[in-house]
């Protein structure tokens, strides 16, 4: 059952939606470098993180892919020093602005009432891992005495899964990925002490998350919207009508949809960018949502068979000109970047994807590219001049 909703006011072309989305998302329109990856943080509202490290990880790619050849050492630093951000359970696994602290308290009431997922721990364990931060301040789960027993990958040791149930009840706080492990923290020191509160009931936590997903999302139906921060249909339709977005019609969309206000003041304008994308980027990570505004099918295909994949292990879709113009499944061959895979649109997105090729392996530490197959072999012997 979706919500009822007011004759919407504003009707949005296809086009006006996909630049709207495109602003929101940081695309369109030049960047606030002076904020730099942290407001790109504070933006998105959510950068989801993954294990896969192709030309970089899903985080980097995140800021690069708006900002452009920022550091990779400074893109970590933006997030974990002086307690910008905290990583949590939103869309995934995501790195969060600490103001984002608060508006999680339902998530963190709704871990501790429900039963223990899957683990049992015996008695003291929870407490003694409170006790080891407590004392020696932030730890990995290997510092907090093993993250695995000797068993298949989720047979975690007592101390892992003690600590991870106290990062879902929100008593401690990953503060940092250290080789790409987590280091934990008790939440009363890691957390400002403004913010380090439980005050806000389930209805205005999921109220404000809906009103930022709109707000970063710029406009999107009610399955965009809930999906951002990965809220329940029925959360969502019990405060839409006190979020502040307005409802509005798009064309070719069949269902409901509803905008910021602030992206419909001012119409997008600016310059796009052109760049290849993490496949779980937030401008294209809810499936439906980019075949809807983009004519675009995207999906992972790391944990597809090899022999049943169509684009590539870790296809990042090519963003050009506001469009998605074709897909690029990279690897790095020392200081060559191998494009191994390449689907194109057209010919007119041979320099578009050239580009963000070129780009990409600069900014990765890479000086050549190389072209291994082009969906279009017509096309392969212009894309492979244009890389050279």
């Amino acid at each position: 059952m979706t919500t009822s909703m007011p004759r919407p006011e504003t009707a949005l072309s296809a086009a006006e939606a996909r630049r709207i989305a495109l602003r929101a998302q940081g695309f369109l329109g030049a960047p606030d470098r002076r904020a730099g990856v942290r407001g790109v943080l504070r933006h998105l509202g959510a950068v989801q993180l993954d294990t896969i490290s192709v030309l970089a990880r899903s985080h980097e790619l995140i800021p690069y892919a708006r900002l452009g050849a920022v550091g990779r050492k400074k893109v970590e630093q933006a997030y974990w020093t002086d307690t910008h951000a905290f990583e949590y359970w939103s869309h995934a696994a995501c790195v969060l602005p600490i103001e984002e602290w608060p508006h999680f308290a339902f998530r963190r009431r709704a871990y501790r009432a429900r039963p223990h997922w899957h683990h049992d721990l015996p008695d003291g364990a929870y407490d003694q891992v409170i006790k080891q931060l407590r004392a020696e301040g932030p730890l990995t789960a290997t510092e907090l005495g093993g993250a695995k027993n000797k068993g298949e990958w989720w047979d975690w040791s007592d101390s892992k899964i003690a600590v991870e149930r106290a990062l879902m009840h929100g008593e401690v706080v990953c503060t940092e990925r250290r080789s790409w492990k987590r280091v934990y923290d008790l939440a009363e020191r890691a957390i400002p002490g403004d913010l380090l509160h439980d005050d806000l009931d389930d209805t205005e936590c999921v109220r404000r998350l809906v009103r930022l997903a709109g707000r970063s999302l710029g406009v999107g139906t009610r399955a965009d919207i809930a999906d951002y921060h990965r809220l329940k249909g029925e959360q969502f339709d019990a405060v839409v009508a006190d979020s502040g977005l307005v409802p509005v019609t798009v064309e070719g969309w069949d269902k409901p949809a509803w905008a910021d206000p602030e992206a419909l003041a001012a119409p997008p304008r600016g310059r796009h960018r052109t760049t290849l994308l993490s496949p779980f980027d937030s401008l294209i990570w809810e499936r439906a949502r980019t075949e809807r505004i983009f004519g675009f099918t995207h999906r992972l295909e790391a944990y597809v068979p090899k022999p049943k994949r169509v684009y590539g292990y870790f296809a990042m879709p090519v963003l050009a000109g506001g469009h998605l113009v074709g897909r690029v499944d990279p690897a790095r061959e020392g200081r060559t970047l191998v494009a191994k895979q390449v689907s194109l649109d057209g010919p007119k997105a041979v320099p578009s994807v050239a580009q963000a090729l070129l780009e990409a392996a600069q900014w990765v530490g890479c000086d050549s590219v190389r072209v291994e197959r082009v969906d279009r072999p017509e096309l392969a012997a212009d894309l492979v001049r244009a890389v050279s």
